[in-house]
């Protein structure tokens, strides 16, 4: 008896199913890469007021996320040759828990519970201070990751950097972005200017006017309530603290390289001691995101 027929018609059957198997699988999703289909907060109050902000250090370039050009929905982006004097206004995003633990462009792990960001063109990883226009206060990111990819957006921030800027609960805001870069030798510099971390403005100071209750003459402590791109905020600030505390305080008119900025501050103050005791009353009060400087007075 001749078994090849019988093989043949076996083999047949084989390729005829798997054939058919193949024709009927569905097309891979690559939208399942994520769980969740539109983003969202995480539950529950996650708290930021302890969360320090990232620390710039040098980081020698890497080819991971920095391809340029690249595409996106069918619009061509290409990445900066250096960050160095990077400095721009705009709307700023945020994204959360549908990203959480999901890798970022540049192959990181990201974590919305850090003080990280994505931007379209800032060469990755690197640094940035984001200041929000409407109510002063900043923080400083990694940025990691790329996008976001709306025409009207300059930066995603991670959930927990939004609520640190106060804006998690509308969902963006007005923004300036600074690029922070860092060289070999550990110099910094903010927007093409010499940095130090423990400069709130983060520029190099050209002009300074100053009206409230002290005349500058030389540094003391301060404790500073916001910084404000209009005078207008910096004053109906002003005259809210003035309504629940009697010490001298001002609104401070810097002229920098990025702007001009109005500084909400209390004081001066003789020692870290006493300066420490009003942010205190202060945040007891409602005023929770003071920082403590030393400024001119």
């Amino acid at each position: 008896m001749n078994c090849k027929p019988s093989f043949s018609l076996l083999l047949s059957v084989v390729v005829s199913l798997i054939l058919g198997g193949c024709a009927s699988a569905p097309e891979t999703d690559h939208s399942s890469r994520y769980t969740l289909a539109t983003d969202r907060a995480p539950s529950g109050n996650f708290d930021v007021s302890g969360l320090d902000d990232a620390v710039p250090v040098y980081e020698a370039p890497r080819r991971a996320g920095n391809k340029s050009p690249y595409q996106v929905w069918g619009k061509q982006y290409h990445v900066l040759d250096s960050n160095d004097g990077y400095v721009e206004r705009g709307t700023a995003s945020w994204y959360g828990e549908k990203f959480h633990g999901h890798k970022t462009s540049n192959g990181e792990t990201f974590n919305m519970y850090t003080m990280s960001a994505a931007h379209k063109s800032l060469r990755i990883p690197g640094y940035a201070r984001v200041t929000n226009l409407d109510n002063g206060r900043s923080v400083i990111v990694r940025v990691n990751d790329r996008g976001p990819f709306h025409s009207d957006r300059i930066i995603d921030l991670s959930y927990a950097a939004a609520k640190k800027l106060g804006y998690q609960a509308r969902g963006t805001a007005r923004v300036e972005v600074a690029a922070i870069t860092v060289r070999p030798d550990g110099a910094m510099f903010i927007a093409g200017e010499p940095y130090s971390p423990g400069d709130p403005a983060g520029y190099a100071e050209s002009r300074v006017e100053a009206s409230g209750d002290m005349a500058m003459t030389n540094r003391s402590l301060f404790v500073q309530l916001g910084s404000f791109s209009s005078r207008d905020p910096a004053e109906k600030l002003l005259s809210q603290v003035r309504a629940v505390l009697e010490n001298p305080m001002r609104v401070r008119a810097v002229d920098t390289s990025a702007g001009r900025f109005h500084r909400v501050q209390v004081g001066p103050f003789n020692d870290e001691d006493s300066a420490r005791r009003t942010q205190s009353l202060l945040e007891a009060r409602g005023f929770d995101q003071s920082i403590l400087l030393t400024d001119t007075h």
